[in-house]
Order: C-alpha cells, then sequence, then structure tokens
C-alpha cells in the first residue's frame, strides 16, 4: 500500500477505530477493518466494481464515509475520487469524458430516453448512447456537476451505471445473459403447460368437459400464468415505467398495456361461466417476445465484443526494467519514460518506442494484415501487438489509458453514439408510431364496443400487441453495430457513424499524392549545380543534407542518402513554412530549401536565365543562398502496389489528384492512373479552397490524405479518410481512418456503406410494412393475442438477422 494507516485506524479514512472488526472488508486478499458502517459500504463498493487497486495507489486516506449514508449512494459517491477517475476519465479541455456500461437497456427507447433525460441536467454538455454495446458517452463540466450525480441522474430513470471496464462490462452482460434465460425458460415451461390446457378446452379433448373442470383448467392457468407476468414480463413494464417517469412514450408501453390488461380480465372474469380468459396468450406473448428480445441481445454482444475484446489483447501486468533487473508490476503502473522488458512470445504491454534490440511484431490485432512486421530501434510499438521473436527494451510513450487500443475503442464508441439522419427519422418515426398504435387501439376499442361486440377487448389487445414497433426501433443501430464491427475486424475505424450515411453521396474522390497514392518513399534521381566545381557539388550537397535532417517530411528521408565528402553544417534558426519549405541560417548565410514556388518566389525574376528556368523543368526541391538558387533535385516516388486496381474500382467517380508537389510529377502520377483531374503545387490554403469551392458546386466530397498540410482539407470535406501512414493531426482530423497502408481498404468501407444503406432500408420497408400490413387483420379481430404476438417477435428476428448479414463476406 502507497501509504501508511495510524495503527488502531480506520483503513479506509485513518482517523480511529473504535469498533474493532465490526466493520471488515477484504481488500486484495487481506481483511481490513473500517470505523463505521460509512465507510464499509464505500470500501465494499469499490471492491464490488473492481476499483481495489484505488487502495495500492493513493496517496491520502480517503474523507471518512457518512455512516448513515445508503449503500446505493456510497456506491456513486466513491467514484468521485480523483484517484479512481485516473483509471476511466478523460479530459477534453476544461470538460470530462467517461464510458459509462449502462444495465437495462432494451431497445433503442432507451437510448433515446437516456439522452433526452441526461441532456435536460445541468453542466452536462454531450450525451451519446450506443444501444447495442449497452454503453454511454457522457460529456460533463465537472465545475458544475460531479460524476456520482451523473451515475444518481441515470438511476432516477431506472437505469443502473457504472464506468466502462472491459471485465465489468462483459459480467454485466453475463448477468443479464443469464436473466434473459431463466425468463425465457420460465416463460417457455409455462406456456407449454397453459398451452396445453388450453387445446385441450378449444378441441375438448378430453370428451364432454363440463362447467367445473373448465373452471379448474382456468384457475390452473392463472396460477402458472401469474410468474411468467410478474416475473418474466418484468423487463417490459420497466422500460415503459421509465419512458412514464420521463414523460415520454416507448415500444414497451402498448406491450406492457396489452400483457396487464389480459391479465387482469383473466382474473377477474376466471370464475365466471364461460369465462373468455387468454392466459395461453399471455404467455405465448411474453414468450416471443423475450426470445426476439434474447436473440437481439446475443447478435448486439456478438458484433460489439470485436472491438470490445481488443481490451483484452492487453496484458495485466508488465516486465519493468529498473536497469539491473525487471520487475513484474501491472500495466496500469507504467509511467511515461519507464523502460519495459518484452520477451519473444509476450504481448507488448503498453505504446512506447524501442530503445534496444529487434523483432518481429504481430500488429494484426490493430491493422488487420497477419503479415509480422519488423521493428528496431526508435520504431513505434502499440499495445497488444505480439512480440513473434526477439526480445526487446521499449521506452513508455503512453500510459495505458492513452494507449492506441483505447483510444481505438473511445473513437469506436464515439462513431456508435453519432447517429445518422436516417437513424434520427427512425427514432422519431417509432415514438410517433408508439402514438398512433395507442390511439388506434383507443378508437378500435370504441368502434367495437359501440357495435355491442363482445370481444371488442380482445381485439384492442391484438392491436396492441401487432403492431407495437419494437422492429422499427431495431432498424438502423442493429445494422450500424454489426457494419462498424465487421469494418473493425478489416482493421477500419470509424469516427462516426453518419460517415457510412455520407458515403453513399460521394460525387467527386479527391487524393492527395505523396504518402496515399504512392509509398511517400523518395529517391533523388537527378541534382543540378549553379557551380559544377565539385568542391561547390559537395558543399550544396551537405547543406541540402544538413538541413533535411531537421525536418520529418517524407521528401526530407530521400537526402539522408546522399553522399558527401563535407561534414555536415551547424544549423541554426530552422523555421518550417508548413507545405512550402525551411529556413535556416548556416553560418553567416541565410538558406531556403523548399518548393520550386516557395524558391523562385523570394529570387529575382532577372536572376535566372531562360536556359536555367528551362533546365530546372520538373525540379521538386530548390536551394537557394542568400536568395540566390544554387542546387536543385528531382524527386522521384513509387505507386503502392494495390493503387492502379483500386482507381479502376473507384472509376464511376469523378477523381482528382491534389498535391503540392510539382506539376511534372503529379502528371506522371495521374497518367500512371489514368486519373484526368490534376491540381498540383498547391499550398494548404489552396487546396483548402479547391475543397470549398467543389462543395459549393454542389459536390459531395471524399478526401483521402496522410500528412499534416492534409489536416484542413481532411476536416472540411464531406467525408475524409487518412491511410495508415498518416500523421496524428492527420488522422484526428479524418472520419475514417485505415489502420493499414492498404488502400484497398477504401472499398470495403465504400461498400460497406452501401450494403449499410440497403439493410437500412430493408429493414425499416419491413418493419413498416408488416405494420401497416397486420393492422387491419387486427382492427378487423382476424388476429387472436397469440398470433399477433408471434408475428410481432418473427419481425423483430428477421431485422436483427437481417442486419447480422453485415458481418458476412458481401
Amino acid at each position: 500500500m502507497s501509504i501508511n494507516i495510524p495503527e488502531g485506524g480506520c483503513f479506509h479514512c485513518g482517523l480511529p477505530n473504535l469498533e474493532g472488526n465490526k466493520y471488515p472488508v477484504t481488500i486484495l486478499g487481506v481483511s481490513h477493518s473500517m470505523c463505521c458502517p460509512g465507510c464499509q459500504a464505500v470500501a465494499s463498493s469499490i471492491v464490488d466494481n473492481g476499483l481495489e487497486s484505488y487502495y495500492e495507489f493513493r496517496t491520502e486516506p480517503a474523507a471518512r464515509g457518512d455512516a448513515a449514508l445508503d449503500n446505493t449512494l456510497a456506491k456513486l459517491a466513491v467514484y468521485d475520487e480523483p484517484e479512481l477517475q485516473e483509471e476511466f476519465v478523460f479530459d477534453i479541455g476544461t470538460d470530462k469524458e467517461i464510458q459509462l456500461t449502462v444495465e437495462g437497456i432494451t431497445c433503442a427507447a432507451c437510448g433515446w430516453l437516456i439522452e433526452k433525460q441526461l441532456a435536460k441536467t445541468k453542466g452536462i454538455k454531450q450525451v451519446s448512447v450506443n444501444v447495442g454495446a449497452r454503453r454511454a458517452m457522457v460529456i460533463w463540466d465537472n465545475n458544475v456537476l460531479k460524476l456520482s450525480q451523473v451515475l444518481r441522474q441515470l438511476k432516477t430513470i431506472g437505469y443502473e451505471s457504472l464506468p466502462f471496464q472491459a471485465d465489468s462490462h462483459e459480467a454485466s452482460y453475463q448477468r443479464e445473459q443469464k436473466s434473459f434465460l431463466k425468463k425465457v425458460g420460465l416463460s417457455g415451461l409455462m406456456t407449454m403447460q397453459v398451452m396445453m390446457l388450453a387445446m385441450g378446452q378449444y378441441f375438448d379433448l378430453f370428451g364432454n368437459i363440463d362447467a367445473e373442470t373448465t373452471k379448474y383448467f382456468n384457475w390452473i392457468s392463472l396460477v402458472l400464468t401469474t410468474p411468467v407476468v410478474l416475473y418474466a414480463g418484468s423487463v417490459f413494464y420497466l422500460s415503459a415505467m421509465k419512458a412514464i417517469m420521463a414523460r415520454t412514450v416507448n415500444m414497451d408501453i402498448p406491450v406492457t398495456i396489452a400483457i396487464l390488461a389480459t391479465y387482469i380480465a383473466g382474473f377477474f372474469t376466471v370464475n365466471k361461466p364461460n369465462a373468455e380468459v387468454y392466459f395461453e396468450s399471455i404467455c405465448m406473448f411474453i414468450f416471443f417476445l423475450l426470445i426476439s428480445r434474447f436473440l437481439e441481445h446475443r447478435s448486439r454482444h456478438k458484433a460489439t465484443q470485436i472491438s470490445s475484446n481488443m481490451l483484452k489483447h492487453i496484458p495485466v501486468t508488465a516486465n519493468l526494467w529498473t536497469g539491473k533487473e525487471t520487475r513484474s508490476v501491472l500495466a496500469k503502473q507504467l509511467k511515461v519514460d519507464d523502460l519495459v522488458l518484452v520477451k519473444a512470445g509476450e504481448i507488448i504491454p503498453v505504446d512506447g518506442f524501442i530503445v534496444e534490440g529487434k523483432a518481429l511484431l504481430d500488429e494484426s490485432m490493430l491493422t488487420g494484415e497477419f503479415e509480422p512486421v519488423t521493428k528496431q530501434v526508435n520504431d513505434p510499438v502499440f499495445g497488444g501487438t505480439i512480440n513473434q521473436n526477439g526480445a526487446i527494451k521499449l521506452k513508455v510513450s503512453k500510459t495505458l489509458k492513452h494507449a492506441m487500443v483505447n483510444q481505438i475503442l473511445r473513437l469506436q464508441e464515439t462513431a456508435l453514439s453519432s447517429k445518422p439522419k436516417v437513424a434520427l427519422i427512425a427514432d422519431k418515426l417509432s415514438r410517433y408510431f408508439v402514438v398512433a398504435v395507442l390511439t388506434i387501439s383507443a378508437l378500435t376499442y370504441a368502434f367495437w364496443a359501440y357495435q355491442g361486440n363482445e370481444h371488442a377487448f380482445w381485439i384492442t389487445i391484438s392491436v396492441l400487441v401487432a403492431t407495437c414497433p419494437c422492429a422499427l426501433g431495431l432498424a438502423t443501430p442493429s445494422a450500424l453495430t454489426c457494419a462498424m464491427a465487421r469494418l473493425n475486424k478489416q482493421g477500419i475505424l470509424l469516427k462516426r457513424a453518419d460517415a457510412l450515411e455520407q458515403l453513399t453521396e460521394v460525387t467527386d474522390i479527391v487524393f492527395d499524392k505523396t504518402g496515399t497514392l504512392t509509398h511517400g518513399e523518395f529517391t533523388i534521381d537527378k541534382s543540378w549545380f549553379a557551380d559544377n566545381e565539385s568542391a561547390s557539388i559537395d558543399k550544396y550537397r551537405s547543406i541540402a543534407k544538413s538541413i533535411e535532417l531537421q525536418s520529418e517530411h517524407p521528401i526530407a528521408k530521400a537526402f539522408g542518402s546522399l553522399e558527401t565528402q563535407t561534414d555536415l553544417f551547424a544549423v541554426d534558426d530552422l523555421q518550417v513554412v508548413i507545405g512550402k519549405g525551411l529556413n535556416c541560417k548556416i553560418g553567416k548565410n541565410q538558406y531556403r530549401i523548399g518548393s520550386p514556388n516557395y524558391i523562385l518566389g523570394k529570387i529575382p525574376a532577372e536572376a535566372l536565365s531562360e536556359q536555367q528556368r528551362n533546365e530546372l523543368q520538373g525540379a521538386n526541391v530548390l536551394l537557394s543562398e542568400n536568395d540566390t538558387l544554387v542546387s536543385a533535385f528531382w524527386l522521384r516516388d513509387k505507386l503502392k502496389e494495390d493503387v492502379v486496381d483500386v482507381i479502376k474500382a473507384l472509376a464511376p467517380y469523378e477523381q482528382t489528384i491534389l498535391s503540392g508537389d510539382t506539376l511534372q510529377n503529379v502528371t506522371h502520377v495521374a497518367n500512371s492512373l489514368n486519373i484526368k483531374n490534376t491540381v498540383a503545387e498547391q499550398a494548404p490554403e489552396q487546396k483548402l479552397m479547391y475543397i470549398k469551392q467543389l462543395q459549393a458546386n454542389g459536390r459531395s466530397v471524399l478526401m483521402l490524405g496522410d500528412g499534416i498540410n492534409d489536416a484542413p482539407v481532411l476536416a472540411v470535406s464531406d467525408v475524409s479518410v487518412a491511410v495508415g501512414n498518416a500523421s496524428d493531426l492527420a488522422k484526428n482530423a479524418a472520419d475514417v481512418i485505415l489502420l493499414n497502408q492498404d488502400l484497398a481498404s477504401l472499398l470495403h468501407v465504400i461498400n460497406m456503406a452501401k450494403r449499410t444503406k440497403r439493410k437500412i432500408k430493408q429493414n425499416i420497408a419491413w418493419a413498416l410494412s408488416y405494420n401497416i400490413l397486420v393492422l387491419p387483420f387486427a382492427i378487423g379481430g382476424f388476429l387472436t393475442p397469440w398470433m399477433a404476438a408471434l408475428g410481432m417477435s418473427i419481425s423483430s428476428i428477421i431485422v436483427v438477422y437481417n442486419s447480422t448479414r453485415l458481418m458476412r463476406n458481401s
């Protein structure tokens, strides 16, 4: 433990413990004594929620718990501890962000209900609920609102929530799974028994059944139906109550009315002669609906676990190198600049850089590529990847909380939480549909009651059951969840789900050249010098190499292979002009190296002869000394292997290369790929203006880029894609990140976007068509309640099954 507790003091708050061992709590396998029920409740909640490590890392005793504090509130209050929040709360500027596991989410309406309720709370900036994963992303102002108050607000509308942790989230799923199985099992067993009794009466299988025997059967049916209604069906009533508490409607309201009304009516008529009871219909309705919810629950989990289980690739412990030996520590204890030893066969525990050794790493869990990658000194490595051979030492660059795996999951959750327009329309439509169902049911009852039909009540129940819009609410979220899971498995990360919708509307695809279409690994093809003396040539080669070694631009790497006889020069006052070049001083002279437009713009026009200008055609990089041109270099880049096939597949779109490179180089690449539109020698602001002009002309633009100078155009494009070797700034601005450098992944994204849109349309069309078609039969009295229940459940199952087809190959 990191602090010393006074002898005889409370282990939680450190104050004198006058109660002895009256309030024990087992922490990390050791029993400790608390001073009061409050401290015991808080400590127990820390242990129960898997947060025992708080006691390992705290530097001060906690505040004393309120001895009279309710255990539930104690569980919430503990999450306000800064030491606890360090593990799962992220700082977003002055605000804070957290991913919560939310128990009790049963359908899309639950997500809408949570978002609506929390949005009313002062201090909450943003709420996004991922129904499929049963998670919520909340951003709040910690100066106005505490995390415990956020959790308490969720509890007031009936949802238990805890900070998301992979293990606890999986445990939550397993608990819900067991609960579903118990309820499905109970309702299925009772349905068989009640149906057997009902069939006997329907077909008089036992001969001439007298009134007393019929009443006896009805009473047995009532007894068997009661646990189904009160226990198995409780999931629907709780959901309906949550909606009513939030002053809104959801799909479970008509379901609840149908179940309870049928049960109560049967309860009060069970003793009457020739009583009409539909206990078998109630049991079947609950049974079928629970099956559809259970299957939906399993399919959502199957789709989301691909992403969630990425955290399970991270080992719990790591080998910390102390300088003389290794010491096993918790991976989450590692700090930036710690040294870690990773042996062959072990998993990289956190993100870092190799400082010693060489190894082959399996990065398939990040990129989807199973070919091992060679890593050596100064190369970055990422937590969760596997060291296949060779021992390496790495220096930690990011703590476990900020590791790439965690960042990917956060981006994934944000993407699933952002709703496309079609999803918002479906959510809104389903709420209006519920109101319409309730209205039509009331009018149906009024009509048949006015006609004197003795079955008016049961006809109304059938209307309520048959038209419940559960399938409509599942149409969009189930498809999006499955699509995102499939893309994630292919090494493609979406930062917002509505990008899938916008991809289907794209008219133009604009490519950056260097690093996107080409490898970005330049070689110097030829060079030119104003002074052809060998000493002068060697001097300016050395100067160019000295300056370019200060840059991280892909072009600069080409100068590293320049052979020079002169030692490298000391570079002073270096300035980077983004998208243009570098300025510096070497000795007393001012040097500029960069694009022809940039360098020639600083040189008087009369300083170059016509012959020199002709000689410089196609040069990529120029070097000037005191605004006098002294050298020029021609660089060439190689196309990526799969680019030709990808460009052919994208032929239906208008394609453009938008680059800062020379017109000659851009034209060379465009001709190789048969791309008609080229815009060369563009500064970042000119690229931005070009994209905006396309959009002003009514075009929808997909932009692919990788460099820092591409970040502005990636941010402004309708949909933007950062390729695997992109800079962090480009990835931050992009909507889609290809974790590998395979440009063919773009085809997977576009294909999945089209498939997802089709699936959503199919789901909505099916859900609406079913409800519209079945409504006349229900109103006309042709459907019994159990028939309506079966049809509604099958409708929901069809929607979920149709969505899961997205997870298979097209």
